[in-house]
């Protein structure tokens, strides 16, 4: 069995690193946590990973704007790396800051590979405030997306101020028609929130949580999977135990979140698009 080695980037304001690089350790990779300063030095390596992971936090502190001071940072020292990793079929993730970085690059939308050309935007919430609650989401069945495969509807947290998902009119015509918005914010029976307050937390165009590039291997998300690695993670755990224990059921080991990382392990361990 091929082992999964993945790349949980760190420095810079940047965090929810360990619990990204544990909740990848769980769905089955071997997880490195690993300073941007490493990889631009050359101490570190894209090309030795199989999954990159670009996580949550406030990287340079949101200075002129959420993600923009580590975009440049990847987009004029790491381009070659990163196209080069993305070329070979390399898996690429990025979890709220992580998804504006990507966006901020041009990696997403990504409809045309290797432009680096920024055609979204992660923008202030409209409610004005930073939003940190829980949300419920549904996926994209017809997606080319590789992390939610098999996928349905999850419950996730959600904890940012810039994350309204924002596209001209042209562009979101195309995410649409390429199946590209992976997942949305929806109410609590699983329908789209249709902009509502607070099922869509931050006014999204689209409802729109999450996209992916064409390829379905590069996804950016809003809501943080990796925060639901345990089952007791949920607010609502106490209440599940109970119930649980009433219907004599089980208890879980995992928090749902955990699917979606095995699903890139799984992809990067036997997708016949990865060159090891």
């Amino acid at each position: 069995m091929k082992d999964v080695r993945a790349l949980v980037l760190t420095g810079f304001g940047l965090n929810c690193d360990w619990e990204t690089a544990h909740i990848l350790n769980l769905a089955g990779a071997q997880a490195r946590r690993v300073h941007l300063n490493a990889i631009i030095s050359g101490a570190q390596r894209l090309e030795d990973y199989h999954i990159f992971v670009i996580g949550g936090g406030f990287s340079w502190a949101d200075e002129h704007g959420a993600g923009v001071i580590l975009a440049m940072r990847l987009k004029h020292r790491l381009r070659d790396q990163i196209l080069s990793f993305v070329d070979r079929g390399g898996l690429v993730l990025g979890i709220c800051n992580g998804f504006q970085v990507l966006v901020n690059t041009g990696l997403l939308p990504g409809f045309q590979p290797g432009s680096w050309e920024r055609q979204a935007a992660l923008v202030t919430n409209d409610c004005g405030t930073f939003r940190d609650q829980w949300v419920h989401v549904v996926f994209n069945d017809q997606s080319p997306c590789v992390f939610t495969r098999g996928l349905e509807a999850m419950e996730l947290p959600v904890r940012h101020g810039e994350g309204k998902f924002f596209a001209e009119p042209d562009v979101i015509e195309r995410l649409e028609k390429n199946h590209q918005v992976v997942l949305r914010y929806a109410t609590e029976d699983g329908h789209p929130a249709g902009g509502a307050f607070p099922a869509n937390p931050n006014g999204s165009i689209h409802d729109i949580a999450g996209i992916c590039d064409p390829t379905g291997r590069i996804l950016g998300l809003m809501p943080h999977p990796e925060a639901f690695n345990h089952w007791t993670n949920h607010p609502d755990w106490t209440l599940e135990k109970e119930r649980r224990r009433r219907a004599g059921e089980p208890l879980p080991e995992e928090g749902a979140g955990v699917l979606l990382f095995r699903n890139a392990v799984h992809f990067a361990r036997t997708g016949e698009q990865f060159v090891a």
